[in-house]
């Protein structure tokens, strides 16, 4: 286990020094990005509802995807889908020296002072998941790339599993055209049989599972704040 760690170490410290890169589908390389892909079932029957990572300033792809496992440059669940790319002036942990950083600024923790590149943060929350139980329900990517986001302050922080959802399936950008069919076909397929052999019992259905999926989130983002991992 602790062999595998370092090697991950290596890994995220030898990107730490590439050059910026543009962003490169056929390589997946997402410069400074929030990625999606679509998850197997679920995506199915609520289309806006996928599998999340984050990426380095090289491009490559970061994702929290088991227990104690955080995923690098192998993004789990396949190629991905959609994108958001984050602008490092809105990430107020980097946007000035930290000589000019006030002794009483609040932070989140004291390992966030050591903070200076994009890198870092996501080093660091990468050393921490990697000490974290997965579950879909209370913590899963969404919560690895919420982290991350409050650690480099993105927008003042404040980020949560569901509107980091909300962030990217209302601004993220399609990769291709292909990317738009991987991702809707099955659910154009799954609701098509639905309705055809189910009809409006299919719907109703549907309806409340989407319901208590999403009533689940917004119940343990915001009413009961521990519930959910971050």
């Amino acid at each position: 286990m602790e062999s595998h760690a370092d090697a991950e170490d290596q890994v995220m410290a030898e990107g730490s020094s590439s050059p910026n890169l543009q962003i490169d589908p056929k390589r997946a390389r997402f410069p400074r990005c929030i990625v999606w892909t679509p998850l197997p079932l679920i995506s199915w029957f609520v289309p806006f509802i996928g599998h999340l990572g984050i990426c380095r300033e090289d491009g490559v792809i970061l994702d929290f995807a088991g227990p104690n496992f955080v995923c690098i440059d192998n993004f789990s669940f396949g190629a991905v889908a959609r994108y958001l790319q984050i602008s490092k002036e809105k990430c107020n942990a980097l946007s000035l020296p930290s000589f000019y950083k006030s002794e009483d600024q609040h932070w989140q923790d004291e390992a966030e002072r050591e903070i200076s590149t994009w890198d870092d943060a996501l080093q660091k929350g990468t050393q921490e998941y990697q000490h974290h139980a997965y579950s879909l329900f209370t913590c899963n990517c969404h919560s690895f790339v919420a982290n991350n986001l409050n650690r480099l302050r993105f927008s003042t922080g404040g980020w949560n599993v569901v509107n980091l959802a909300a962030l990217i399936f209302i601004k993220g950008k399609w990769v291709s055209k292909a990317s738009i069919v991987r991702s809707v076909l099955p659910s154009l397929i799954v609701y098509g049989l639905g309705l055809a052999f189910g009809g409006s019992t299919f719907l109703m259905y549907v309806a409340i599972f989407i319901f208590l999926l999403v009533g689940w989130f917004l119940v343990g983002t915001y009413c009961f704040k521990n519930l959910i991992q971050l």
